[in-house]
């Protein structure tokens, strides 16, 4: 009887870590809605890009060079912010709340998906924002006499915070990975 009652008891703990597992697996799905808000974000970039484009075209003839490299740097910042919403949209969802089959049978499929981890996509994501934030400082130098100094000073500040995280952040990736390589 005592060896009945200690094996009941064992499975007992088993049984409600088992049921507080499923529960902790399944909140995965919380994040469902915040992928499709990310839907709606890149949704309202395209907007964003063609207003940009329907206002700016008419002008094109009179603009000057200096408006017209804006408004291409405008569009390819439009872009990048396009394209980061879609690898967090993707390797976010993969990585998880679960794997896009959809996608794994389209010859269309990125390369990368379904193999970015948390930590490129992690470097992915600094990148794309060293690169929108150095887009949007040149886009500031190209209208330098709108800025006064402090400003310059402080654009330029935060895109070096940007580049230095950046970089921050791929040496702690290579120091995790030469400590994996030694063991």
């Amino acid at each position: 009887m005592a060896k009945a009652e200690q094996s009941q008891e064992r499975a007992r703990p088993r049984g409600a870590e088992h049921f507080f597992e499923s529960i902790i697996f399944a909140s995965r799905w919380l994040m469902a809605p915040v992928y499709l808000g990310l839907i709606v974000a890149l949704a309202v970039l395209i907007v964003t890009f063609f207003r940009e484009l329907y206002l700016q075209v008419p002008n094109v003839l009179i603009m000057d060079e200096t408006d017209i490299i804006l408004l291409v740097l405008t569009l390819i910042d439009l872009s990048l912010a396009g394209n980061l919403v879609l690898i967090i949209l993707f390797s976010g969802y993969e990585n998880f709340v679960s794997k896009i089959d959809a996608a794994h049978a389209d010859k269309d499929r990125p390369e990368w998906m379904g193999t970015l981890d948390f930590s490129g996509l992690k470097i992915k994501l600094i990148a794309s924002i060293v690169a929108i934030s150095g887009i949007h400082l040149l886009k500031i130098f190209m209208n330098i006499e709108k800025y006064s100094m402090q400003d310059l000073t402080w654009y330029t500040l935060i895109h070096l915070t940007f580049v230095i995280s950046g970089v921050a952040f791929a040496a702690m990736d290579w120091i995790e990975a030469k400590a994996h390589a030694v063991k």
